[in-house]
């Protein structure tokens, strides 16, 4: 029994594990938009993007957060600005922004090879560098986020579900993309030092899927995603100390357990649901 309460024992583990619930929740609910706007991969084009800003932030001895925020903010407006000219794809655009901005912040490390160990932390999460400053960081960004998408509610869901008929209806689409990206570039940034670069889309990305899954209530599925990516955060972090695994690893293949438990779930229950709707006297299940 007491081995499954020693790693609270460690200070370090205890912030890790505030972090990744806090980070796994705020994923969760970031990326309900994300995954039903369909831009599942601005979401790792983006970390890869942030992940050349903090180079140069680090390079250019600047404010960490600060500097990456303000690169993955100017990163997602350029790549808006690309595709409402409608001639490059959405995701031509993600893919030549991003990557040339990942590709800039390897060219650095190369160059000044300074801080190769903080490089492979940035990009497969590391437990033991949650700091008490990145705790607040985080938890300042989640604050925020949830914020603004509780107040600006109705605009994000007319936005997200029809832009087109928002914007007909007065909805200032452009700003609210411009927020949304904002609040999706702090999002990144915080979640680099327990998720990694290259893992954080998969934290952006499964909870909603899941959460989709189980219902097909909007305001419903805001909760269990944001739910489902803290508690996934908080599961992950917990085994990677008994595993002896990458922070970020664990949370994403935990996420992923959670997933096929959910898939095969919604899948006997569409089972039930039509067996019942043939039996004479059920009616079908209303979609």
């Amino acid at each position: 029994m007491n081995t499954l309460f020693e790693p609270f024992a460690y200070e370090f583990f205890v912030r890790g594990l505030i972090a990744a619930g806090l980070v796994g929740g705020l994923c969760g609910l970031i990326g309900v938009y994300i995954v039903l706007r369909r831009m599942a991969y601005i979401g790792h084009g983006l970390s890869h993007a942030v992940f050349g800003g903090a180079v140069v932030s680090y390079v250019m001895a600047f404010n960490f957060y600060l500097g990456a925020s303000l690169w993955g903010f100017l990163s997602a407006v350029l790549i808006s600005l690309t595709t409402r000219k409608r001639v490059i794809g959405a995701d031509a655009a993600i893919g030549i922004i991003t990557t040339a901005s990942f590709a800039l912040g390897v060219a650095l490390i190369s160059r000044y090879r300074t801080f190769t160990r903080d490089f492979e932390a940035a990009l497969f999460g590391n437990i033991l560098g949650v700091s008490p400053g990145d705790l607040w960081a985080i938890t300042a960004v989640a604050v925020f986020a949830a914020a603004v998408l509780i107040i600006g509610y109705k605009q994000f869901l007319f936005a997200t579900f029809d832009p087109d008929v928002a914007r007909f209806y007065g909805v200032a689409t452009p700003w609210v993309d411009t927020v949304f990206s904002l609040v999706l570039a702090g999002t990144i940034v915080v979640s680099m030092q327990v998720l990694g670069v290259t893992l954080i889309a998969a934290a952006i990305v499964i909870p909603p899927i899941v959460a989709r899954l189980l219902t097909d209530s909007f305001r419903t599925m805001i909760l269990l995603s944001t739910g489902t990516g803290a508690f996934c955060g908080v599961s992950g972090i917990y085994l990677s100390y008994f595993a002896d695994v990458s922070s970020g690893a664990s949370v994403v293949l935990f996420s992923a357990f959670i997933f096929v438990l959910a898939l095969t779930y919604s899948a006997v229950r569409g089972r039930l649901g039509r067996g019942r709707a043939a039996l004479p006297g059920h009616p079908a299940p209303f979609n």
